[in-house]
């Protein structure tokens, strides 16, 4: 579970907990809570996990470096020995600035589409050995309503287009790995009160009612809107279901 000390991810992993899985958290800072202000109900997202009864690791790691990946996917492996379930939640469209498609700078490009794209295609590369001798598999890659749609006004391209590549790698490996019976899917949230967003400024009364305006449901999604939505994705629920992307909007992409 990359990206999960803090909002969605944190909500993932203990949805999973709940679900009886035994969870690793990795993010590049394991007190990324104590950033945003996010209340744990533990000192670690790692304890919240031991308190619902499953074993947990944390490992802090830049999924973006290909050889901290690697050595995350052997010491999980060395742990638990085997993995059934992964989930790449770790990313953002963490640059200031519109980000044009005209006129971004490489540096964002390359910044946003290696936190965002390249991190999901080397932990999927690394899950994708286990999963096929295992014969199978969930994986979940979590990317974006910016993925789905453009603005008319346009701006987050390096966001926008790092995001269409983790829903399009989605289809490409699900392709590839259903022989192996491994699933692979894709998550896109929209406008989610993560603890991020909040600190952001999200959550203000103008800002939640500009934008619910948007939304067929009328409210902002929460954190475990989504983990529902995992939840579907990663259980037997979803056994006949592959290559696809979940818009969890609220009706804010409505196609």
């Amino acid at each position: 579970m990359t990206g999960s000390a803090r909002g969605l991810g944190r909500a993932y992993g203990l949805r999973l907990a709940s679900l009886g899985a035994d969870v690793v958290v990795n993010d590049i800072n394991l007190d990324a809570a104590n950033e945003y202000g996010e209340e744990l109900t533990a000192p670690t997202v790692m304890d919240e996990v031991r308190n619902l009864g499953r074993r947990s690791l944390g490992i802090q790691a830049d999924v973006s470096k290909r050889a901290e990946v690697d050595a995350m996917f052997r010491h999980v492996l060395d742990e638990f020995g085997r993995l059934d379930i992964l989930v790449n939640n770790a990313g953002g469209s963490l640059r200031p600035g519109p980000g044009w498609a005209s006129s971004a700078s490489e540096e964002d490009f390359r910044y946003i589409m290696d936190i965002n794209l390249m991190s999901t295609i080397f932990c999927c590369q690394a899950a994708s050995v286990p999963m096929k001798r295992q014969h199978g598999g969930k994986i979940v890659n979590v990317a974006s309503q910016a993925g789905l749609r453009a603005g008319v006004e346009g701006g987050s391209a390096p966001y926008s287009v790092a995001k269409a590549g983790v829903i399009h790698y989605t289809r490409i490996l699900a392709a590839e790995l259903g022989p192996y019976g491994v699933n692979v899917n894709c998550l896109a949230p929209a406008w989610v009160l993560s603890s991020r967003a909040i600190a952001q400024g999200r959550g203000r009364p103008e800002a939640r009612e500009a934008l619910e305006r948007q939304i067929a449901l009328r409210r902002l999604g929460t954190p475990e809107d989504c983990a529902k939505v995992l939840e579907f994705l990663v259980t037997d629920l979803s056994d006949y279901v592959t290559g696809q992307c979940i818009s969890v909007c609220g009706g804010y992409v409505l196609f």
